[in-house]
């Protein structure tokens, strides 16, 4: 057990925010919320510094009974696939707080109590070992996010909350059905490492992986149920916009890694082709949808159902190359699309507008503004030597080993990346400087450049030496496979 370090670094916000209950002043409230969300990030850098990368153990595990009667827990713990996830959700947590700074000017003791919230409970649902208690933070999440986007958001704030709400909603009741299922059929009980062990016959299994699946799939989001996410992205605001890029689509894939792959072993190895499908379409699809976008917003949004789709790929190549990939590929989305969406943000706040051919000339009136971007935009597109062409390039090789046709066709996804990014850098930082003679546009602030500086640093970092971070994937990740394919093998 030892110091409860993982349980501090969940329930520190939550104190953070009943401490910000009982202030009055905007600005102190600011500072606390900076303050708290900056000390949790210290402290998931000492989770990620103290991590061993030798074994595929959960490590920083906690557990305490919480209802014994049904045999729930509070069993919190790390691995190689999440502790990577419980750094990042804490990164974008004080960058969210820097981007919230000047943006929001209305109720912003409600609005920082909601950011305070949404970050336990988000890093709740990375270290949660049981099934019930990931649920309760899986479900809890719909409240805070609902408000941060039907209050702080755009003119069709409602709308597209109250969208989110129900797609979100709907896939979570067939989720709970699975895990009523999952807990009746694996012996009653909720630890999800027991759970992994549990002897499921193939139509158990089979049901469950599409029980599973539609929940994970709104999440990610997955083509055909991922309208909800342009009008989430364009609505919310860009602390709202940066946690769903960031984190939130994150947690349908972790749900394919956590649950289906090593509940549902002969389902997954079954369904692998479906879900490559599944894959290439959204791939192909959302860089199609991400081309044809003018509204800045709703490019970088379409744009992640495409870097999603890689990320699915990869995980359902089922090999090692592959999942890592995955899981590498999606932190690395994090980081790129988190900055991209942080950069319109700060373009709209000084414009207040997000249309491309409201801009141009970027680079001569705002430098630094648009090298950094040009940082994030070459990174999205996966552009070697920075972070996501290490992701893409494992999952494009553990594709091809699995479905050479699929893998293919995937790669059209990076031509299209190439096209949409390069002509919105083109239009937005190039050219004539249309922008600086319509709008009042400054160059990055000290704040903006805190909140930005980290996250290029990481851009470049694995670009250049992915090592320690695949150290930490890999042998967690082998460790699965062995699960998925000894499973169902022996089926």
């Amino acid at each position: 057990m030892g110091f409860p370090l993982l349980s501090l670094i969940i329930f520190l916000p939550v104190a953070g925010a009943v401490v910000v209950l009982f202030m009055r002043d905007a600005q102190t409230i600011k500072w606390t919320a900076f303050a708290v969300t900056l000390v949790d990030f210290g402290l998931c850098l000492l989770l990620l510094l103290s991590f061993d990368t030798s074994t595929h153990e959960m490590q920083f595990a906690e557990q305490r009974n919480w209802i014994p009667a049904l045999g729930i827990k509070y069993a919190v713990a790390v691995d190689g696939i999440s502790v990577l996830f419980v750094f990042l959700t804490a990164l974008l947590g004080w960058i969210c707080v820097l981007a919230s700074w000047n943006a929001i000017a209305k109720m912003i003791k409600a609005f920082m109590v909601s950011l305070l919230t949404m970050q336990a409970l988000m890093l709740g649902v990375f270290s949660a070992l049981d099934l019930f208690l990931f649920y309760v933070f899986w479900e809890a999440m719909l409240v805070p996010m609902y408000a941060i986007i039907g209050i702080w958001g755009g003119e069709r704030r409602v709308y597209a909350a109250f969208k989110f709400f129900l797609y979100t909603l709907a896939g979570s009741v067939l989720f709970l059905i699975g895990i009523i299922v999952l807990y009746f059929q694996g012996g009653r009980t909720f630890d999800i490492l027991a759970l992994m062990n549990a002897d499921l016959g193939f139509v158990t299994q089979a049901w469950l992986f599409f029980a599973f699946l539609i929940a994970f799939a709104v999440k990610v989001p997955m083509v055909p149920v991922h309208t909800w996410l342009p009008d989430a992205h364009v609505e919310a605001p860009t602390a709202g916009s940066i946690i769903l890029a960031g984190v939130l689509l994150k947690m349908g894939t972790y749900g394919f890694l956590r649950f289906s792959l090593p509940m549902l072993p002969e389902a997954s190895v079954h369904f692998s082709t479906l879900m490559l499908v599944l894959s290439a379409v959204a791939i192909v699809y959302g860089g199609l949808l991400a081309l044809a976008q003018d509204d800045l917003k709703k490019l970088v949004a379409y744009s992640s159902i495409s870097h999603m789709g890689f990320v699915t790929l990869g995980i359902f190549a089922l090999n090692s190359r592959g999942v890592t990939g995955g899981i590498l590929q999606m932190f690395n989305h994090g980081i790129t699309t988190g900055a991209l969406f942080l950069f319109v943000g700060l373009m709209y706040e000084r414009t207040h507008s997000r249309s491309i051919a409201d801009y141009g000339g970027l680079m001569k009136i705002a430098p630094l503004c648009s090298i950094f971007l040009g940082l994030f935009t070459l990174s999205s597109m996966a552009l070697p030597g920075l972070n996501s062409f290490v992701g893409e390039l494992l999952i494009l090789s553990g594709a091809f080993a699995a479905n050479p046709l699929l893998a293919g066709i995937s790669i059209l996804g990076a031509v299209l990346a190439a096209a949409y990014l390069l002509s919105m850098f083109r239009r937005v930082a190039l050219g004539a400087a249309r922008v600086g003679e319509r709008f009042d546009f400054w160059d990055l602030d000290r704040r903006e450049l805190a909140s930005i500086l980290p996250l290029a640093v990481l851009v470049i970092w694995i670009g250049l030496y992915p090592k320690p971070f695949l150290s930490i994937i890999q042998i967690s990740t082998d460790h699965l496979l062995t699960q998925v394919h000894e499973k169902e093998g022996a089926e």
